[in-house]
């Protein structure tokens, strides 16, 4: 391909070093390394303060292991830059080479501007050629491409340290980082971003919450389709940047603060005591498929960056795709575990974050086209002295793998089976009991024969992806309406009921209804064996209008209006105190499965399964909606010496009467009834109301009864 593209610079130059990747600041300049195993010339082009001209275009004359290499003296952080890089284009064999499109460094630790997808520019192939994959556009698409900027990794910590609390003792909380305080009504001075987050932590303070799980971070693109519905990703699961934070939560005051004002927003959760988990997407980019555009690995190094596929005759022609999302990064090639372990590394230790939610993390274990637990990948990670001191947790499906239990035993997972049986349970369902038995104990069936605690089993009602907790116990059916899809997105298998009225209500018993069964939902949450998520949000009865698939929302059916904490200030108190009760009691917070063993020689099973009889329950019955279970705490620190709780979880829809087990010279007292008005639904310490007479609860219809026996 013949262009105008040549070096030229009245810059000093020297050879660098093909290590570290990325744009690395050095005494009296920057250092600039580039993978490309299949490109024939590397060109680094820098650009002036505005990004709008070129003022440099720097041939890269070094090349080791494939690094494209060179050291530019006179440059330091702030500096705005980019790639061209040549090579063949013959898409069929997997080539997409075009140095008429401007590229985005891999490594770069922050950009400048957004990718705009009017004119189509960034695409590498000619939209209007018959075969349009196959045939090169040799339009410039610089006008319409962000720039990396050079970064400096200084920050100052004020002496705080990450708090470096066990799993089995995190509270999670899922969030999102402009979601939080992008509403008005959260007064922050820098609405929807890391620093108007920081105003906000004192909420989470007040619950107990001791971990967020911050749903994607890292710079993303936005789809065309959705800016010409006049939407966006506001989720964020479209990655361009894997060690760049998304430069649109940033106050935006000076170039490049959005990588400051993350660390400032680390820096203040852990001064709160509340770790930093990220939500990350390293199972495929925001290039597409054949069809997406060409913004960074595509134009790099296609061949070696993606998992391709396709006939013999053009074997890398199209993107192997089982995230549903047009690719896959090819992670069995040693480069692209690379890329993924130095972000992995650059987060953990740069930045300071905590752990890591690995999205559609089944993807990350494919090889040869099947999921393995020893995958590459997995062994890299388990085999890194940083990785080892973070927590790590699996989104563990795909589109064409379900693998909840089957990762490694230094992961923990997002127990997809703990949401379907409860929210089955809850609602009524026949048939749920045994299930539900396995998930309160901590899904011992999934986690633990291969050395696993419950605590990998990372429980959740909730998330993100699916309704929210008021959402699902007020409609029966999605409506995504404003996703502009015609209502076809999002999942129809929801396991969601309204209660008798579709969407919002003004029927006082329809309302008291919804309110007692998102406290079952979430004492079955909280007081399981396991790590368990709230979605942010649920505490406060956080609505999206029956919309399940809110990822292109970004308006008010996501955002967090904060007029909804004291509108449900009884519901949050509930959330707060519900939170506080396996700190007290800590048997429902131990990091063994609850498998009916002996621990401490009182001739008492750490948990004893009841009916509502106090007979064994019959595990058998289809129709059986109640069930109740003994833990006995006089092994677990406390300050009771001994103590034993009683749980009964009512799904049906008539009363119980449930015989209590009999305990000489102490009685049961209750801690625990949704069925009560709030303020009697959820007792303080020290207040807890005896049980008269003392040999039997009358459990309410859908409720959720705690008693303690001291």
């Amino acid at each position: 391909m013949e262009t105008a593209l040549r070096h030229s610079t009245d810059r000093r130059v020297s050879a660098g070093r093909h290590t570290p990747l990325g744009a690395t600041v050095g005494e009296d300049g920057v250092n600039f390394a580039l993978y490309s195993r299949h490109a024939t010339e590397v060109f680094l082009v820098l650009f002036d303060r505005s990004g709008a001209r070129e003022t440099d275009v720097i041939r890269l004359e070094e090349r080791r292991q494939f690094v494209w290499h060179a050291f530019v003296h006179g440059v330091g952080p702030g500096q705005l830059y980019g790639y061209r890089v040549r090579g063949p284009f013959d898409p069929a064999r997997g080539h997409r080479f075009n140095d008429r499109k401007l590229l985005l460094d891999p490594y770069a630790r922050a950009l400048f501007g957004k990718a705009h997808h009017r004119d189509n520019l960034v695409l590498g192939y000619d939209p209007a050629a018959p075969e349009r994959d196959l045939s090169i556009d040799r339009r410039d698409s610089a006008a319409a491409m962000p720039r990396c900027i050079v970064v400096d990794d200084a920050f100052d910590w004020q002496g705080v340290e990450p708090p470096d609390i066990p799993l089995d003792q995190l509270v999670i909380y899922e969030v999102h980082v402009k979601g939080f305080t992008a509403h008005p009504s959260a007064k922050v001075r820098f609405p929807g971003t890391y620093l108007g987050f920081i105003e906000r932590i004192p909420h989470l303070q007040r619950l107990g919450i001791n971990a967020v799980e911050l749903l994607p971070v890292h710079e993303h693109d936005v789809e065309g389709f959705l800016r010409d519905r006049g939407l966006t990703n506001y989720w964020g699961y479209n990655t361009i940047g894997f060690f760049a934070p998304e430069s649109s939560y940033s106050t935006g005051r000076t170039l490049g603060c959005q990588v400051a004002e993350m660390k400032t927003l680390v820096r203040e959760l852990h001064r709160a005591g509340i770790e930093v988990i990220l939500d990350v997407v390293y199972n495929h980019t925001a290039e597409g498929n054949e069809l997406g555009p060409t913004l960074s690995f595509k134009g790099i190094d296609n061949g070696t960056y993606y998992a391709l596929a396709g006939p013999a005759e053009q074997p890398g022609r199209h993107y192997m795709n089982p995230t549903g999302t047009g690719n896959a990064l090819d992670l069995g090639q040693p480069p692209v575990t690379r890329l993924v372990m130095d972000s992995l590394r650059y987060w953990a230790e740069v930045v300071r974050v905590d752990g890591f939610r690995f999205d559609l993390a089944s993807v990350l274990g494919r090889e040869d086209g099947a999921f393995r637990r020893s995958a590459s990948f997995f062994d890299a990670v388990s085999q890194d002295p940083v990785l080892q001191t973070v927590k790590l947790i699996a989104e563990p499906w795909d589109l064409g793998t379900y693998e909840v239990g089957n990762f490694p035993v230094d992961w923990s997972e997002w127990n997809g089976r703990f949401r379907d049986t409860v929210r089955k349970f809850v609602k009524g369902d026949a048939g749920q009991v045994p299930d539900l038995a396995r998930r309160l104990s901590g899904s011992a069936d999934l986690y633990g024969d291969d050395g696993r605690s419950a605590y990998a089993s990372v429980n959740f009602v909730t998330c993100h992806d699916g309704f929210t907790l008021v959402d699902l116990v007020s409609y029966n059916d999605k409506h995504n309406q404003a996703n502009l899809e015609e209502n076809r997105d999002g999942s129809n298998d929801n396991n969601s009921w309204n209660c008798g009225a579709e969407g919002e209500a003004d029927d006082p018993a329809v309302i008291q209804l919804r309110l007692q069964l998102v406290k079952n939902h979430l004492s079955c949450l909280l007081l399981s064996a396991g790590t368990p998520m709230i979605l942010g949000g649920d505490e406060m009865l956080r609505t999206q209008g029956g919309n399940n698939n809110a990822y292109c929302q970004d308006n008010d059916i996501s955002w967090y209006n904060w007029a909804q904490v004291e509108r449900n200030g009884d519901l949050v108190e509930f959330v707060r105190k519900l939170i506080a009760l396996p700190r007290r009691y800590t048997i429902l917070s131990r990091r063994k499965f609850l498998l009916g063993e002996d621990l401490d020689r009182d001739g008492l099973a750490d948990v004893t399964w009841y009916g509502p009889e106090l007979g064994p329950p019959d595990w058998h019955d289809p129709e059986l909606r109640t069930l109740a279970l003994l833990l006995d705490g006089g092994e677990e620190k406390s300050e009771l010496a001994e103590y034993r709780l009683y749980l009964v979880y009512n799904a049906a829809h008539e009363a119980r009467a449930c015989k209590l087990p009999p305990f000489e010279s102490q009685r049961w007292c209750r801690i625990l009834d949704t069925s009560l008005p709030a303020g009697q639904d959820l007792l303080d310490p020290g207040s807890e109301v005896p049980v008269d007479p003392g040999d039997t609860y009358v459990v309410g219809p859908r409720s959720t009864v705690l008693l303690l026996s001291k």
